[in-house]
């Protein structure tokens, strides 16, 4: 099947082709991008007044199946990804039963083949069942298909483990995501230490129980020679952490979320649970310092950490209240500040968005818009504006705290393979 989309604006960061340009795809992978195509498709899509972009890649998002569908499923949080304009989705591990084997890897991808609409790629755990005290199957997850190994929500407090898990990584060539958080500085705390969690008189966790862990990592992978992508990075000290290992070889990127450059501290004020996260809502200093992160291009990736939570798990007292908030169905439109701000350009936001984590992943035929690429594509337009409707979504839970904010751009269209899988 051939299907042509015409008129649009592309703007292609990996391939830097940015400007009028008509598309081509023939059976799921992109044939030609020129200036004018006259071939005859069996499908037509009018771009006009869109913006033509590689299929957005989101680093780290929790689909919650198995085990928590009542949160999510892989058919609903691929749904929520298109249509927040996301092709790929990398899924963490801490599922019920936890994916630290490969038999729930398979089971990931089963389910993905035949209720999912977007690419997922699994995450598998470093450690059994998350406990941080033994190495899971690595290898056999490697062999079933994982793209990554990673504790997401938990700290691997063993630094001897987290050495021996680079060193495993490395041998089979995964990427290593590093959930960066000394826990006995935290605690059980869910806010920026300071004075928001002094006036509720909620205990709180300093930027040091980041910094430290972020430190620890870019040694032991500088140690072991292993790829480290630190997710959900929130202040400023980790990013200068990172920024410095880069420069001496370390293999080490970074993700910040749409939430974390957006929110800060005050957000919580009222017990706010849907502001409830970990890593926590930081001070506006250290969200000033983010975006700056941005303007000089140290921040690799943006990604969502999309976190399903039912209602009754968030409608309780602060300290019983689930940690975080859906964000595929919004991070386009936060993100999209960024370039309101002239903090970044578009071509840079959507790098970000595809060509950056395409990168880090190693996949070579995504996030870029060239003959012979997969035809992952989405078409947004960036000054359509929208108020955020939480009973619009497509993901199953709704705790999002953007509920009722106007917010620019919107997703049109996303292709993936070829095909439609998300059209306003």
């Amino acid at each position: 099947m051939k299907l042509l989309i015409k008129n649009g604006t592309v703007v292609d960061p990996a391939s830097k082709r940015e400007g009028h340009f008509d598309l081509l795809i023939n059976n799921g992978t992109i044939q030609k991008v020129e200036r004018k195509i006259s071939t005859a498709a069996d499908e037509t899509i009018n771009a006009d007044g869109l913006i033509v972009a590689p299929g957005f890649i989101d680093l780290h998002c929790h689909l919650r199946e198995p085990g928590q569908e009542y949160k999510e499923t892989i058919r609903s949080g691929t749904a929520a990804a298109a249509a927040g304009g996301f092709t790929t989705v990398v899924c963490m591990a801490n599922t019920e039963p936890v994916n630290d084997n490969a038999v729930i890897t398979e089971f990931i991808q089963k389910k993905a083949k035949e209720e999912g609409i977007v690419n997922v790629l699994p995450v598998g755990a470093i450690s059994r069942g998350l406990k941080g005290e033994s190495l899971a199957d690595i290898g056999q997850m490697a062999e079933a298909g994982i793209v990554a190994i990673s504790d997401d929500g938990r700290t691997v407090m063993n630094s001897a483990l987290m050495r021996k898990a680079m060193q495993y990584a490395r041998g089979f060539g995964l990427l290593v995501i590093s959930h960066a958080e000394d826990e006995t500085l935290s605690g059980a705390s869910s806010i920026n230490e300071g004075l928001v969690a002094t006036e509720l008189g909620l205990p709180g966790s300093p930027n040091a129980a980041e910094e430290i862990m972020v430190a620890r990592d870019i040694a032991l992978a500088e140690l072991t020679g292993a790829r480290l992508h630190v997710a959900h990075l929130t202040t400023k000290g980790s990013l200068e952490l990172v920024t410095a290992a880069r420069k001496r070889g370390v293999q080490v990127t970074c993700e910040v979320t749409p939430h974390h450059f957006t929110l800060t501290d005050e957000m919580v004020r009222g017990y706010n649970t849907l502001a409830k996260m970990r890593p926590p809502l930081r001070k506006q200093e250290e969200v000033d310092e983010l975006k700056l992160g941005f303007k000089k291009g140290l921040i690799q990736a943006i990604a969502t950490d999309h976190a399903p939570h039912a209602s009754f798990e968030k409608e309780v007292e602060f300290h019983l209240a689930a940690n975080g908030l859906i964000g595929l169905e919004t991070a386009l439109s936060l993100s999209l500040q960024l370039v309101e701000e002239k903090l970044l350009t578009l071509s840079e936001l959507i790098r970000l968005l595809s060509s950056g984590p395409a990168s880090i992943l190693g996949l070579k035929n995504k996030g870029i818009l060239q003959p012979g690429a997969d035809a992952d594509i989405t078409l947004f337009d960036p000054k359509a504006s929208r108020v955020v409707d939480i009973n619009s979504f497509r993901s199953r839970s709704k705790n999002s705290p953007f509920h009722g904010w106007r917010l620019k751009g919107e997703v049109h269209t996303t292709l993936v393979g070829g095909k439609v899988v998300f059209r306003d």
